[in-house]
C-alpha cells in the first residue's frame, strides 16, 4: 500500500493493481471476487492482457471488458508520543476505472490494448506534528498496454505487452503555518511477458513475468522541524514509487461443467529496493537492506449454477516486504496480507454479461522507529475493494 503515499495495483493496481506490499490484483473485474485466484490462466474476458496476455487467444473474435472500482479502508498512524496529535486514518476514498479491447488478427494472432489505473492514492495525515514533511498526498497513475498473443499450437500461446505507464504525484506540507504544494508528472515503461498452457481437456496453466516500473518525480523531499532547525530530513519519494519484477504461475482445473478450482504462486522482487527510510542529514543511518522479497499464493473456486449465472470466491495471501514489522518505512506501510473476495457475474444475453465483486483486504500491525520524533504504530490496517465489471463479444 502506497503512501505519498502508494497503495501499490499491478494497483490498482500494477499490473498493478495487482499484488502483495505496493501491487494490486483488483482491477474492476472478476479478479476482485476471486482475490486474485487463478489470474494467469483463467483468460475469461480481455481483461487478461493485464493478468496474462497470451490469453487473448482463448477469446471470441472481438471483447471489450471495462470496469469501475471504489477502495476505501482504514489505514490510522498513531503517533507514540502522547503529547502529539496522530494523524488517525489517512487513507481517502479512491476510485478507480479500466477498459480492455481484444481482436482476432488471423487464426493463430490476437491484439489487443487495455487502459487501466495501476495503482493510486490520495492520503490526508492533517495536522500533526510531522506535517511538515508531509501532510496531503496524491498519487495516480494509468497503464496504456498495447499487447500481441500468438497461438503456437493447439495447447500453447505466448504473448507480451508494452505498458505505457503515466505517473502523477503531489505532495502538500505546512512550513511556518502555510501550506505548500508541489506536483509532477512523469512517463515510465515496463513489459510483460505471458505463457498459457492447455495441459489436459480440463486443466490450463499460465506464466506471467512483469518488468519493474520506476517513476523519477522532481518533488522536494527535505524539511526542517522549529525544535531542531540544524537537522534535515528527506522523505524518501523514490522508493514510494517504484514496482519491482515479478512472476506469477497460475493453474485452473475444472471439475466438471459446473465447478473450477483455481490457484496462483507469485514472487517479487522488493529486496532490490533496499531500505526506504525517511533520512537524517548528519545522523548515522543503518544501510543494510531492510526489505526482502515476497510470496504471493491464492486459491479460488467458481461455480456454475446455470449458464447465466457464475459466483465466485477467493483466499489470498502475500507476504510482507519487510524483514521486521517493528521497523518500517513511515511512508510505507505495509506486512502480511491476507485477501477475501467473493462476486457474481451474470450472462445478460449470448454476447454480454455483466458482475459485481466485494473485497476485504487485512494487512499486518507494524511500527515505525524513525524519525524518534514521529516514532508511531499502524494498527491492523485494512481495505474494502468493490466493483462492477461489463463484457461484450462483438
Amino acid at each position: 500500500m502506497r503512501k505519498i503515499l502508494l497503495i501499490c495495483i499491478e494497483m490498482l493496481y500494477s499490473s498493478l493493481s495487482h499484488a502483495s506490499a505496493l501491487y494490486f490484483y483488483e482491477v474492476a473485474t472478476e479478479d476482485t471476487a476471486l482475490a486474485g485466484a487463478g489470474q494467469a490462466a483463467r483468460a475469461q474476458d480481455a481483461s487478461t492482457i493485464v493478468t496474462n496476455p497470451a490469453g487473448m487467444t482463448r477469446l471470441p473474435d472481438r471483447m471489450f471488458t471495462g470496469g469501475l472500482q471504489m477502495m476505501d479502508g482504514d489505514i490510522s498512524y498513531h503517533d507514540d508520543n502522547s503529547r502529539q496529535e496522530s494523524p488517525g486514518n489517512v487513507l481517502d476514498i479512491f476510485p478507480n476505472a479500466s477498459g480492455f479491447y481484444s481482436q482476432k488478427v488471423n487464426d493463430r494472432l490476437h491484439a489487443g490494448i487495455g487502459l487501466y489505473g495501476n495503482y493510486g492514492l490520495g492520503v490526508d495525515f492533517g495536522n500533526w506534528s510531522g506535517q511538515r514533511l508531509i501532510k496531503k498526498s496524491t498519487m495516480v497513475a494509468m497503464t496504456l498496454s498495447p499487447s500481441l498473443a500468438y497461438q503456437l499450437n493447439d495447447r500453447l500461446s505466448v504473448g507480451g505487452s508494452v505498458n505505457l505507464n503515466y505517473g502523477y504525484l503531489s505532495l502538500i506540507r505546512n512550513v511556518d503555518g502555510h501550506d505548500e504544494k508541489a506536483k509532477d508528472h512523469d512517463w515510465a515503461t515496463s513489459y510483460r511477458l505471458g505463457l498459457l498452457m492447455q495441459v489436459t481437456e480440463q486443466t490450463r496453466g499460465g506464466i506471467t513475468w512483469t518488468s519493474k516500473t520506476d517513476y523519477d518525480f522532481d518533488v522536494k523531499g527535505k524539511a526542517r522541524f522549529p525544535d531542531l532547525p540544524n537537522t534535515e530530513y528527506s522523505l524518501p519519494i523514490s522508493a514510494q514509487v517504484r514496482a519491482p519484477q515479478q512472476m506469477m504461475i497460475s493453474v485452473v482445473h475444472d471439475l466438471n461443467k459446473n465447478w473450477s478450482l483455481m490457484g496462483d504462486l507469485g514472487w517479487q522482487d522488493w529486496s532490490q529496493f533496499g531500505a526506504p527510510q525517511i533520512t537524517v542529514k548528519g545522523e548515522r543511518v543503518n544501510k543494510n537492506n531492510r526489505m526482502k522479497d515476497t510470496w504471493h499464493t491464492a486459491f479460488g473456486v467458481q461455480y456454475h449454477p446455470s449458464e447465466q449465472w457464475r459466483l465466485n470466491a477467493g483466499v489470498g495471501f502475500d507476504s510482507t516486504p519487510y524483514r521486521s514489522q517493528s521497523d518500517v518505512a513511515l511512508t510505507l506501510p505495509t506486512g502480511d496480507e491476507w485477501r477475501f473476495g467473493t462476486g457474481v457475474q451474470y450472462q445478460i444475453t449470448p454476447a454480454s454479461n455483466i458482475g459485481m465483486a466485494l473485497e476485504y483486504l487485512h494487512m499486518q500491525s507494524s511500527q515505525v522507529q524513525k524519525p524518534t520524533q514521529l516514532k508511531g504504530h499502524y494498527d491492523n490496517p485494512y481495505l474494502w475493494f468493490t466493483s462492477v465489471n461489463y463484457s461484450y463479444q462483438f
